[in-house]
């Protein structure tokens, strides 16, 4: 390790941390899911919960950025994961001592998403503090494994063990996660200069400073709310595919479909960890974002288990693409000394869009679009021709506009200068 307290090494260890509560976390979700649909029925009421254990975070979010970069950023993330087990420990009381109510594990999953909030912006600052420049592309693509994990490795895993027991067992097992996770976030803080608390500025100057990084940089401000538009759309699929599936299989399926799909973006992180982009970065970012629309469009078209791995294949093969570009688009742009504030306001604002889409998407599916394409809708023998009818169906459709309008989203993205302008600095520091 260098004098700066640069090390790839102690990377891949907080990597490592990161990627095994990922997979904790996708059982916890992966099996709640299940669990609210199947004691509901309604899309909406799985939407609500995935709201409620999303949004609690991303609101706090700004605040803990402005912590991120107040006092040391590994001590948050400490405290935000051994913190967020909570809420799980609650719902997994609620559950022993009966069936768990939805409002029950609505409290529990907010419990868990308001100290959640304490560990990204810590995080993505932190990635910062111990890589070079040169290395930020390298590590994107590891960053997009452990993302993928939740995907990948836990719904298979999840739907394996909710045949031989219950969502009980996953909730324990995603507390026990927390241990492995703290441990590994206290041994790369080791030989990392611990930040310490200075209080010559007030959290709202340091907000501000916060929003200058991002604001003074109209090519990032522009990005970082074209991102807000894209995340609406993808909140859509993220919501409605699981109740889709769930119309004409079980959860064992879903389990299966969800890992299988998920190798596409394991595969495509990979690759970048080991022939990172170098260039096109805008081109780039935004054809994989017309590829996803198209992607998703096909996934919503059938009830076909087949169609629905190859496109969900293919989709989730596009988003590490997409994220990294974004990621380092916006990472060379910004100064490290406001990382952790700025990160924190940039989540916020793109992901304003997955609020939206989590309080719209079931609503709409339940009460306006699968009325439509049930036997006797209004557009049974019409769309219903192409795409067919049932239960499931009002929610394919809303998956395949979604998709389209992604689609349109990225030809406006590619087609925007202030952005193109953020490629010209990016290129500069990956060779000065």
């Amino acid at each position: 390790m260098n004098k700066s307290g640069k090390s790839f090494r102690k990377f891949l260890l907080l990597w490592s941390g990161q990627l095994i509560s990922a997979i904790g976390s996708g059982l916890t979700s992966f099996g709640l899911g299940i669990y609210v649909f199947q004691q509901t029925g309604k899309a909406s009421a799985m939407a609500l919960v995935t709201l409620l254990a999303f949004m609690p975070s991303l609101l706090l979010s700004a605040f803990a950025g402005v912590l991120a970069d107040r006092y040391d950023r590994r001590l948050l993330m400490v405290l935000g994961d051994g913190l967020s087990a909570l809420g799980l420990v609650f719902i997994l009381i609620c559950m022993l001592s009966g069936e768990a109510q939805l409002w029950q594990i609505c409290v529990g999953v907010t419990i868990s998403s308001v100290f959640s909030s304490l560990l990204a912006p810590a995080y993505k600052a932190t990635v910062t503090d111990l890589l070079t420049e040169e290395e930020y592309i390298r590590a994107g693509g590891f960053v997009q494994v452990a993302g993928s994990a939740k995907y990948l490795i836990s719904p298979i895993i999840a739907g394996f063990l909710l045949t031989v027991s219950d969502i009980k067992l996953l909730l324990v097992i995603d507390i026990c996660t927390f241990f492995v996770t703290v441990a590994s976030t206290l041994a790369v803080r080791k030989g990392l200069a611990s930040k310490k608390c200075e209080q010559a500025k007030s959290f709202t100057r340091e907000f501000k400073d916060g929003w200058g990084a991002i604001s003074d940089n109209r090519g990032v401000l522009v990005l970082v709310i074209m991102s807000s538009v894209m995340t609406f759309f993808l909140g859509f699929i993220e919501t409605l595919s699981t109740p889709m599936i769930l119309a004409f299989s079980d959860s064992s399926v879903v389990g299966t479909l969800a890992t299988i799909v998920a190798t596409g973006m394991l595969v495509s992180s990979v690759i970048i960890g080991f022939l990172p982009i170098k260039r096109d970065y805008v081109k780039i970012l935004s054809i994989a974002l017309f590829c996803e629309g198209i992607f998703m469009a096909v996934f919503g078209l059938r009830e076909n288990i087949v169609l629905l791995c190859i496109s969900g294949f293919l989709f989730f093969a596009m988003m590490p693409f997409a994220n990294t570009t974004l990621d380092f688009l916006v990472r060379t742009n910004i100064d490290n000394s406001v990382q952790g504030r700025a990160w924190s306001l940039i989540g916020l604002i793109s992901q304003l869009g997955f609020v939206a889409a989590y309080a719209l998407s079931g609503v709409l599916a339940d009460y306006v679009f699968t009325p439509l394409l049930v036997d006797g809708g209004v557009l049974a023998d019409s769309v219903g021709k192409i795409i067919g009818t049932g239960r499931g169906r009002g929610t394919g459709l809303l998956i395949i506009i979604a998709g389209i309008l992604l689609c349109v989203t990225s030809v406006i993205l590619y087609n925007l200068k202030s952005v193109k302008k953020l490629e010209n600095r990016g290129g500069l520091c990956i060779t000065g």
